[in-house]
């Protein structure tokens, strides 16, 4: 049984079962339905981004090019890695869409419409269920989501680079110590911290 890692130890569920039901459909114009085999799936994931979060969440949109734009800058360790990378750094919040947002958890509900709607790169609909340390079944490769994870947490809600323990105290200031978002990242800070360090020495080394 799959155990959701963001409720209270004496509150899990089992969120097995969620993945595999029907994802709602959103207004998204129709060409952005499938990857255009002339664009990168970094390109492609941009457009759909930028589709869903610019207008809806404008906020949520700076942090995704924040977030992007740090994905860029480790492209030389991360060589044919890289653009998927991107594309997730694009794509990894559009789960706070409120058209998507069905279990609560917005990397789950955002890898169910890529997987569901976009047809997604069943590793890219992984990165983006699992980024910043949200573990519910079967992870992406470790390099990727450690990636992943240092982009996320060292930019901040307005797009900017941030040391990642004031992301981390922004994250607990903004939700309130109670809120289950705060009660995830919490538990999560050790893997999260571990995570950057990680991605801190391979680009040292490269």
């Amino acid at each position: 049984m799959a155990i959701c890692p963001v409720c209270d130890e004496g509150e899990s569920r089992d969120v097995s079962d969620v993945s595999r039901r029907q994802a709602t459909s959103v207004n998204v114009p129709p060409e952005l339905t499938s990857v255009d085999l002339m664009q990168t799936i970094a390109a492609w994931a941009e457009g759909l981004a930028r589709s869903l979060l610019a207008d809806s969440l404008p906020r949520r949109w700076s942090h995704v090019q924040g977030v992007a734009a740090r994905a860029r800058t480790l492209k030389p360790p991360l060589g044919a890695d890289a653009e998927l990378l991107v594309a997730a750094a694009w794509l990894h919040d559009i789960g706070y869409l409120p058209e998507l947002a069905q279990t609560g958890l917005h990397g789950l509900d955002g890898a169910r419409y890529l997987r569901d709607v976009q047809h997604a790169e069943p590793l890219l609909c992984r990165l983006v269920a699992h980024h910043s340390c949200a573990v519910i079944e079967a992870p992406p490769p470790q390099p990727l989501a450690d990636a992943l994870t240092f982009c996320d947490m060292t930019t901040s809600p307005d797009g900017q680079p941030v040391q990642v323990h004031n992301r981390l105290a922004e994250i607990h200031d903004r939700y309130g110590s109670g809120h289950l978002v705060s009660r995830s990242i919490r538990r999560a800070t050790p893997l999260i911290l571990e995570a950057v360090d990680h991605v801190h020495v391979r680009t040292v080394r490269t």
